[in-house]
């Protein structure tokens, strides 16, 4: 099953914005809007045109008007140009349709203005509804499964790791958002080649340094032996070619990288000693991992760990060996053939019958499925591993497994900074841990250079800049859309205007600011019913708020949080304008005053919707 397919949701609402049984007000203004066009047709030019012909989309922003239709299409059946069928169609619906107050026509594009009734029936509706109503998405599958973070035992997670985790988190609440069933796994690749390369340097050089007697977090204690395994590896492999070895020999034979290798082979073997040490590094790293996780504000349902899932892995290669779908070669190892379906022959299991990633990634893949029968398993992984996911789909195809089709790669661009790319083993990435407090202290600075949480408690100031930094990285990382690189820049990400989460931190700072004077002031409460006109920030909002559903839907579809974050900016911005030209608490007419504060109310409330989708939390007061 591809993405989106098959779904088992109801296919009712043809733009899937709501979920019974709650209301769905903009898509009746939309279908009622249609059904006025559809009249108008019949009557100016005597066509009857299919509401699937009639397209509304959101008016641009440089444009009078709130929804827009295309023309061109329409000009064939009605035998005239783009812009004489929008003028008839606006002349039309502004004499004879109440729901309408005037048109624009810009070349091809008819865009409509809607009457302010109909935004404030609008604007009731969805005060009657809950900002967290589940969202229908149709084509969104309704059992996931999310992997995400996947780290590897032999170094701390950095930059990169937070993309991932930040990705992987914010699509599992996207799609939690549209009723799916979600669970959010971390397989954690804790065995294998690289593992025993940070094991084999500890052996030789730790000196039985624990992370209590170093002072410093467990996989920073345990990246620390496997940068120090590179460093001793090249320098063997450099004296090799040296003596006049070939460099491919001698990267296979250099002394350190045979022990590895041997090391592994033990460690599949149950060597006690081996499996000790595996089990105290890897101990010292799990430590680490849980506060980064806490620290970054991201969390599993679900663990699955490379050591519990290769044997199952081994199973699958044997079984693809009985099926003779796999071959050995003459040195034992094992293969898959792929070439049929455009890919190439893939290792299964070493000569010397040690596993793979791909061996795990077979028997993961089986596990998951026993355990939660998934429509679709989301793998968040870097597009560095396109052709791997290729063939593990491939591979499982073959094999006939009926999850094989449910498999989804959410490839991503790797993160840059400005100084280059980022390298684990030559030590030159760019530390998580180090990253959020280098954050912190940056939020911490350019708050209080604003000056605005004078008297503000020492612990709650603290948990303030904590958010903010947070606030910053997650979105700055996240505003991308997944599978475009990007260059990651820290100041930029905290400045407090522009397209960033501080500034939509702010923006619900500010209204939170406005709920805690109208309540000192008594201004809370109060009836708008009598209101008929709004002003055009106020219709703005509106617009904004209504289209909640639909961004949520769309980012679900396309497992793109970057629509969140784009919907949540546009909010804020709309927010921002409206607070700029029409007066809140100091507006006279009670009435208006009332609609202003619930509308200012409910901005704030979606606002922090839309932003907890992202992971990220806004504060009351900065």
């Amino acid at each position: 099953m591809r993405w989106g397919e098959g779904s088992g949701v109801s296919a009712d609402a043809v733009t899937g914005v709501c979920r019974p049984p709650y209301l769905c007000p903009v898509q009746t203004l939309e279908n009622d809007l249609k059904n006025a066009l559809q009249t108008a047709a019949q009557a100016v030019f005597g066509q009857d045109i299919p509401a699937s012909a009639l397209a509304l989309q959101p008016t641009r922003k440089e444009f009078a008007g709130s929804f827009t239709l295309v023309t061109f299409p329409l000009t064939k059946a009605f035998g005239k140009g783009p812009e004489q069928i929008g003028q008839a169609l606006g002349e039309w619906l502004k004499t004879n349709e109440p729901r309408v107050r005037g048109f624009n026509v810009v070349k091809g594009f008819l865009n409509l203005e809607v009457a302010d009734a109909e935004w404030l029936k609008l604007l009731h509706a969805l005060l009657a509804q809950p900002a967290t109503a589940p969202v229908n998405a149709p084509g969104v599958p309704r059992r996931v499964v999310v992997e995400y973070s996947s780290p590897n035992t032999n170094k701390p997670l950095h930059l990169g790791h937070l993309r991932n985790n930040f990705l992987g988190y914010s699509v599992a609440e996207i799609l939690k958002a549209t009723g799916a069933t979600v669970t959010k796994a971390n397989l954690v690749n804790d065995r294998g080649i690289h593992i025993c390369k940070s094991m084999l340097a500890y052996q030789r050089f730790g000196q039985g340094e624990t992370p209590a007697s170093a002072g410093i977090k467990g996989d920073h204690l345990t990246g620390k032996y496997y940068v120090l395994f590179e460093r001793h590896y090249r320098e063997e492999v450099r004296q090799l070619e040296a003596e006049g070895v070939a460099p491919d020999v001698a990267k296979r034979k250099a002394p350190l990288m045979l022990e590895a290798q041997q090391m592994l082979q033990q460690w599949e073997a149950h060597d006690e000693a081996v499996v000790g040490l595996w089990k105290q590094m890897n101990g010292w790293v799990y430590e680490g991992f849980d506060q980064t996780y806490k620290n970054i504000g991201v969390d599993f349902d679900k663990f699955y760990y490379e050591s519990g899932t290769y044997l199952l892995g081994k199973e699958r290669v044997e079984e693809g060996l009985q099926k003779g779908v796999f071959f050995r070669k003459d040195d034992g190892s094992v293969w898959v053939d792929l070439q049929a379906e455009g890919l190439d022959e893939k290792l299964l299991l070493r000569a010397d019958g040690t596993s793979v990633y791909i061996t795990q990634d077979l028997g993961t893949a089986e596990l998951k499925y026993q355990d939660f029968g998934y429509d679709s398993s989301i793998y968040v992984i870097a597009d560095e591993q396109n052709y791997h996911m290729q063939v593990l789909q491939a591979t499982l195809a073959k094999l006939g497994k009926p999850y094989a089709a449910a498999i989804h790669h959410l490839s991503y661009g790797m993160v840059d900074l400005p100084s280059g790319k980022m390298k684990s083993r030559e030590g030159t990435v760019v530390d998580a841990d180090e990253l959020v407090r280098d954050m912190v202290a940056t939020a911490k600075a350019t708050t209080l250079e604003m000056g605005k949480i004078d008297g503000m408690p020492e612990a709650e100031a603290d948990e303030l800049f904590h958010t903010l930094a947070m606030g910053a990285l997650k979105y700055f990382l996240l505003k991308v859309e997944p599978k475009k690189r990007m260059l990651f820049n820290p100041e930029e990400s905290i400045n407090f205007q522009g397209h960033t989460g501080p500034f939509i931190q702010y923006t619900n700072a500010r209204i939170a600011a406005l709920g805690r004077k109208s309540q000192e002031q008594n201004l809370t409460g109060g009836d708008f019913g009598s209101v008929t006109e709004l002003h055009e920030t106020e219709a703005e909002l509106i617009q904004h708020l209504a289209a909640y559903p639909a961004a949520v839907a769309e980012a679900a579809r396309q497992l793109a949080p970057s629509i969140i974050s784009q919907y949540a900016y546009d909010l804020a911005k709309a927010f921002n304008r409206f607070y700029a030209e029409v007066p809140v608490l100091a507006e006279d007419n009670v009435a208006k005053r009332a609609l202003r504060l619930a509308l200012t109310a409910r901005v704030g409330e979606q606002l922090r919707v839309s932003m907890g989708l992202l992971g990220i939390r806004v504060p009351e007061r900065m």
